[in-house]
């Protein structure tokens, strides 16, 4: 989904009942619009499991969702270069992070990673700059989120709202309370208020400090 210059979205199941007895693990990530595309018509597109590549090898398994990385590549829109990645390693699995861009990290969605004699455990995100070409070394059965790309330049945010631009967000608080952001047609009978607004958006996003 591509946000552009606003879209409201809905997450819901038709049918709740059909996660009865089972579990949903969901991750939703950000990603950054250059910004000459920040006021994009907002756009949405479905891709099946078949148009993502995978890739295997001992003790690894990967799917690209978005970008290139390893040699791999698939056809998912971005406005920018990057990678999105689901990996899972065995224990003592022994794995590198792509080269091809300059911003990387991972989120430890399950499991134990050994990086550079320091251990880190499930829900913890690392950051590694440039110049760091980590080993990462699976300590037991580990799922890791894998993404990174370009920088894009400083960027602010309040709620659901993303901007390089702090007018720009207060612009789009206008337009959400005055219905100006079409809801979804199949699921427009609820409306969520803007949250109390207790700070302005008056610092940019804080950037974690890069690992070495």
């Amino acid at each position: 989904m591509t946000a552009g210059r606003g879209i409201a979205h809905s997450e819901r199941f038709e049918d709740p009942a059909a996660l009865a007895g089972g579990e949903l693990e969901m991750i939703q990530t950000w990603v950054a619009l250059p910004e000459k595309d920040e006021e994009a018509a907002p756009s949405f597109k479905n891709y099946t499991p078949d148009q993502l590549p995978i890739f295997t090898d001992k003790d690894v398994w990967m799917r690209l969702i978005a970008g290139n990385a390893y040699g791999l590549q698939n056809n998912v829109s971005t406005n920018s270069p990057l990678f999105y990645l689901h990996a899972i390693l065995q224990s003592g699995a022994r794995f590198g992070l792509p080269k091809e861009h300059p911003e990387r990290g991972f989120y430890i969605v399950r499991g134990i990673v050994e990086v550079a004699g320091n251990l880190y455990h499930q829900g913890q995100m690392l950051v590694f700059n440039k110049a760091a070409d980590p080993l990462i070394i699976a300590k037991g059965h580990t799922t890791l989120m894998m993404l990174g790309g370009e920088p894009l330049g400083e960027r602010f945010i309040w709620w659901n709202f993303v901007s390089s631009r702090k007018e720009r967000i207060d612009q789009a608080k206008e337009d959400w309370k005055k219905g100006r952001i079409i809801l979804p047609p199949n699921d427009n009978k609820e409306f969520i208020p803007l949250p109390e607004d207790k700070s302005k958006p008056t610092g940019s996003i804080p950037k974690p400090e890069p690992l070495s």
